[in-house]
């Protein structure tokens, strides 16, 4: 019974630790594609949409510590139309610094990223099929629109809104929300379309050195630019995805938190059966002069300590596994792509704090079971 109880409590204990490694996994797989279009920190206004970005403003920021590079960026949504098939999309106006900032022209999977100062676009995947295009056709230029602030009704493109023809030279695929969302283009563009002052911008991108402290160039940005500007990093970005990865988590951690207690009810089980089956000894001790009190307590520590080792073995076992995953790629998502998982040293410490509490609570309830009366019985 014993045996039986032990295994349950490694076999559970292992499974717990596994399935947090893989979804420590799944996190960096999902986020990796976010660092190509996000940078480290996103600097976007206090108020309105845009803001003016003096050369003081530029020399400012580019006196500040830890900061690798920044890229000044225009962002709205537009209508862009092929043909007669016409999408909301949002334009992303970009300098020439926006691919030391993220690496989105590795993404692109066809064609190639647009020139500085000319009508290039580069589009996702997704807008390319919702609206039938491809690239390099010159032939058949898209059309971006962007409303006139106050100006004529909805249905009347030609006096509502500013118009832009544009040829689209490049593909990227990253994910399906970014691929639907996004077209890209040069700043002057942008500026072009949406009127645009010289030193009228909607955001800063920045890159940090590798090896930045980020609250000390956020205070920095802070004190240089007083309640300017409201900062982001990539995980504030992307809240939403973070808030949603970190509920998966915590729900896959309860639901194996309670195959751990009913593996730990084996546990309850085996201690009880061993109380009765040593009542005779039991009584033995108790004529002695043994007190209850310590009776129950030798009980409480073989349960605590069967637990603890059940649960360490449980995680060594687990740590092996995930080991050869990362190494050997033992499960494979792809015939090219191993089941991602990240060996977390916390992870370690989450299942063996779960593993001794439970196991605790549930020594305590089982030797609580030795009574005078049952000694004596």
């Amino acid at each position: 019974m014993t045996i039986i109880a032990s295994g349950g409590v490694i076999i559970a204990s292992a499974a717990l630790f596994i399935v947090l490694s893989v979804f420590a996994g799944l996190k960096d797989y999902s986020l990796q594609f976010s660092s190509f279009v996000d940078p480290d920190l996103k600097l976007l206004p206090a108020e309105g949409k845009s803001f003016t970005f003096s050369e003081n403003d530029r020399n400012g920021l580019n006196n500040i510590h830890d900061i690798s590079s920044f890229s000044e960026v225009i962002e709205e949504r537009i209508i862009i139309k092929s043909e007669n098939k016409n999408l909301l999309a949002t334009l992303k106006g970009v300098d020439s610094n926006f691919l030391n900032v993220t690496h989105i022209d590795s993404m692109v999977t066809k064609g190639y990223w647009f020139a500085p100062n000319s009508n290039e676009v580069v589009s996702g995947w997704g807008i390319s099929h919702n609206l039938s295009f491809g690239i390099l056709d010159f032939r058949k230029a898209l059309s971006l629109y962007v409303p006139k602030p106050g100006k004529g009704q909805i249905s009347s493109i030609k006096g509502a809104y500013n118009a832009a023809y544009v040829n689209n030279v490049g593909l990227f695929d990253i994910n399906e929300e970014l691929n639907d969302k996004y077209v890209f283009s040069d700043i002057a563009l942008a500026k072009q379309l949406l009127n645009y002052k010289d030193h009228q911008i909607s955001a800063l991108e920045i890159k940090l050195s590798p090896h930045a402290n980020e609250e000390i160039v956020r205070e920095a940005i802070n004190t240089r630019f007083k309640n300017r500007f409201i900062i982001k990093n990539r995980e504030q970005l992307n809240d939403a995805l973070f808030k949603m990865l970190n509920t998966e988590n915590l729900a896959i951690y309860l639901i194996f938190t309670l195959v751990i207690i009913i593996a730990l009810f084996n546990v309850i089980g085996a201690i009880i059966m061993m109380i009765l089956d040593k009542k005779k000894s039991l009584n033995t001790l108790f004529n002695l002069g043994t007190e209850p009190k310590t009776i129950k307590s030798i009980f409480f520590w073989q349960g605590s300590l069967m637990t603890l080792i059940s649960g360490i073995i449980g995680v060594a076992i687990g740590l092996l596994i995930v080991f050869f995953q990362q190494q050997f790629g033992l499960i494979m998502l792809t015939p090219e792509l191993p089941y991602p998982v990240r060996l977390n040293i916390f992870n370690v410490f989450v299942v063996l704090a779960t593993i001794i509490a439970l196991g605790i609570i549930a020594s305590r309830l089982a030797s609580q079971r030795i009574t005078k009366k049952l000694i004596q019985s």
